[in-house]
C-alpha cells in the first residue's frame, strides 16, 4: 500500500476502466503523469483508449500522440470494440506523407533524429490543442532517440514539468524495452502500472495487472487478474474477504433429507462451508444437488459453478433422480456456469462468484470440483490462499457454500490432489464398500464446526427415489481406509454419545 494520506474520491480521475478504478478506490489523481508499462499485447492502448473515451464523455478534451502505431491502426483497434474517436484528437508525430518522394532527403533514420526536436513537436501540438488527458505512445522510441539515459531523463522530466503547468492527465505507455532493473521512469511518474502478459503451457494467455506506486493514494496492492473483452478491458480486483461484511441468519437449514440432518447434527448452517470428499462415482455431486435443490424450494437462489461434467449430462441424471432442475433455471433463482479451467482464471472465477452473491442474491454456492479448480491454478499454494479468501468472502456474507472433492481411487488408500479439510467447516466422507457380492456406498461426518454430529457411519443409496440414507453399519470395520472388513461378532467399543453404556448395538 501507499501512503496514508488519502484524498476525497470525488477529487479522482475516472480511467474509464470500472475494475481499474475498484483497485484504484476511485480512480487516479489529476493533473499528474502516470506510466502504463507492459510488453507489446498486454492491453496498454486498448486502457489508454478508454481513459481518453472516459474524458470525452465528462467533457474534456483527449489528445493520443503516437510515434509507434498509426492513426489507422488506432482507429481498428477502437472499431474492434465498437468505439468511436470521434472528437478524439489523434496525432502521428511522423505524418504519413514524410514517406513520400518528395520528403526523401530530408527523411532521417530514428537514432538520427534529435531527440530535442521531437519533444518539442510534442509540447507545439499540446499548446495547439490544448488538451485536459493526453496518452503518449510510446517512450520506446523517446528512449531510442535519446541513445542516452542522462539525455532520455531529462527530456521526461522536462515534459512532465510542461503537462502540469498545462494541467493535463498524461498516461505515458511504455513497452519495456528498457534494460531490466531500469527504474527511471518510475521515480519519475506519479503513478505506474503495470500490465503482464502470461503464456500458460496450455489453454488461453493469463493477463494481471499491478499498481506499482501511487502517490498520495491508498491502492489494493497485489496481482489483479483482467481480460481484454469486446468493450475494454475487464478487471477483477483481488478478493479481500475483511472488505465483505453482510448480517445474516445463523439459524440452521434442511438439507432436505432428514436423516442427512441427523448426520449433521442439525443440518447447514449459514456462513459455513461444506466439503463433499470421495472417489468418483460415489455420489458428491448428487448429495451437493440434493442440498441446493432444498434451498430453491425455501424460494432462495443459488449458483452452481461446474467444473469437470457437462452441463447436459448434470440436467438429465438430476432429472432422473427426481430433482429437475430446469424449472428453477427458468424462473431465474439458479444460475449454473460451465466453467473451463483452461480459460478462467482465478480472479476472474472469483469475481463471478461475488456476482451471484452480490447481484442474483445467491445463497447457496457449489463449486464442482476442486480438482478442476486447482488444475486452473498456477500452484497448490495460490490454491490454498485464493480459497481461503474465497471462503471467507462467503462466509461473511452468509452463504451456504457446497465444495466437491474427487479422490484418486475406488478403494483402498484414497487420495486427493490437495487436502484442504482443514478450511471446511463440514466434512462429509463419502465411501464404497462391499456386501454380499454387491458394490454399497456409505456416508459419514467427520467434523462439523457449528453442533455435535452423529459419529456414525450410515449406508445410502441413489436411486430413481433420490437419495435414501439407512441405519448406522455396526457390522462394519476399517470403511473409511477403503478396505472394510466384516465383523461378525465384534468387540464392545467406547460409548459414545446417544449409545448406552454397554456399547453399540
Amino acid at each position: 500500500m501507499t501512503e496514508t494520506t488519502t484524498p476525497d474520491v470525488a477529487q479522482r480521475l475516472s480511467t474509464g476502466t470500472s475494475g481499474l478504478d475498484d483497485v484504484l478506490r476511485g480512480g487516479i489523481t489529476p493533473e499528474r503523469l502516470y506510466l502504463v508499462e507492459g510488453t507489446p499485447g498486454a492491453g496498454k492502448t486498448t486502457l489508454a483508449l478508454k481513459f481518453l473515451m472516459e474524458g470525452r464523455a465528462a467533457g474534456s478534451q483527449g489528445l493520443y500522440i503516437t510515434l509507434s502505431e498509426t492513426v489507422n491502426e488506432l482507429t481498428a483497434v477502437a472499431r474492434s470494440h465498437d468505439w468511436t474517436l470521434d472528437n478524439i484528437a489523434l496525432f502521428e508525430m511522423v505524418a504519413e506523407d514524410e514517406f513520400s518522394p518528395d520528403h526523401e532527403q530530408s527523411l532521417l533514420h530514428p537514432s538520427e533524429v534529435e531527440l530535442g526536436e521531437t519533444v518539442r513537436g510534442i509540447i507545439d501540438l499540446v499548446e495547439k490543442t490544448n488538451p485536459d488527458r493526453v496518452v503518449l505512445d510510446s517512450l520506446s522510441e523517446l528512449r531510442l532517440l535519446a541513445q542516452n539515459p542522462l539525455r532520455y531523463r531529462r527530456q521526461i522530466l522536462a515534459l512532465k514539468h510542461f503537462f502540469a503547468r498545462r494541467k493535463c492527465t498524461v498516461l505515458m505507455l511504455d513497452d519495456r524495452t528498457a534494460e531490466p532493473g531500469d527504474l527511471q521512469l518510475h521515480s519519475i511518474a506519479h503513478g505506474v502500472i503495470s500490465l503482464e502478459h502470461l503464456a500458460n503451457d496450455f489453454g488461453s494467455e493469463r493477463r494481471r495487472l499491478r499498481v506499482i506506486k501511487m502517490r498520495g493514494l491508498k491502492y489494493h496492492g497485489g496481482y489483479h487478474d483482467f481480460t481484454i473483452e469486446r468493450g475494454g478491458i475487464c478487471v477483477y480486483p483481488r478478493l479481500i474477504a475483511a472488505q465483505h461484511h453482510r448480517t445474516h441468519s445463523t439459524d440452521p437449514v434442511t438439507t432436505g433429507l432428514k436423516e442427512l440432518d441427523a448426520l449433521l447434527g442439525d443440518g447447514l448452517f449459514p456462513g459455513t462451508n461444506a466439503l463433499m470428499a470421495g472417489p468418483a462415482g460415489v455420489g458428491k455431486t448428487t448429495t451437493a444437488v440434493r442440498c441446493m435443490i432444498a434451498a430453491l424450494k425455501r424460494g432462495q437462489n443459488a449458483a452452481y459453478f461446474l467444473f469437470d461434467e457437462r452441463l447436459s449430462t448434470l440436467m438429465i441424471r438430476s432429472k432422473a433422480l427426481g430433482m429437475d432442475l430446469q424449472p428453477f433455471i427458468d424462473n431465474g433463482t439458479l444460475q449454473i456456469r460451465q466453467v473451463d479451467p483452461a480459460e478462467l482464471s482465478p480472479g476472474e472465477f472469483a469475481h463471478a462468484v461475488r456476482s451471484a452473491v452480490e447481484d442474483s442474491d445467491a445463497s447457496v454456492v457449489v463449486i464442482d470440483s476442486l480438482n478442476a479448480y486447482l488444475h486452473a491454478m498456477p500452484s497448490d499454494n495460490f490454491l490454498v490462499l485464493q480459497m481461503h479468501e474465497l471462503l471467507s468472502y462467503l462466509a461473511q456474507q452468509g452463504v451456504v457454500s457446497i465444495m466437491v472433492l474427487g479422490q484418486h481411487g475406488v478403494t483402498g488408500d484414497l487420495r486427493s490432489d490437495i487436502d484442504i479439510s482443514y478450511l471446511a467447516d463440514t466434512v462429509l466422507m463419502m465411501r464404497f464398500f462391499e456386501a454380499g457380492g454387491e458394490i454399497r456406498k456409505s456416508i459419514s461426518v467427520i467434523k462439523t464446526r457449528t453442533s455435535d454430529h452423529e459419529r456414525s457411519i450410515r449406508e445410502f443409496k441413489i436411486d430413481q427415489d433420490g437419495i435414501s440414507i439407512g441405519e448406522p453399519l455396526r457390522g462394519f470395520s476399517s470403511i473409511l481406509s477403503g478396505s472394510p472388513v466384516y465383523n461378525a461378532s465384534k468387540d464392545h467399543l467406547m460409548a459414545l454419545r446417544g449409545d448406552d453404556k454397554d456399547g453399540p448395538k
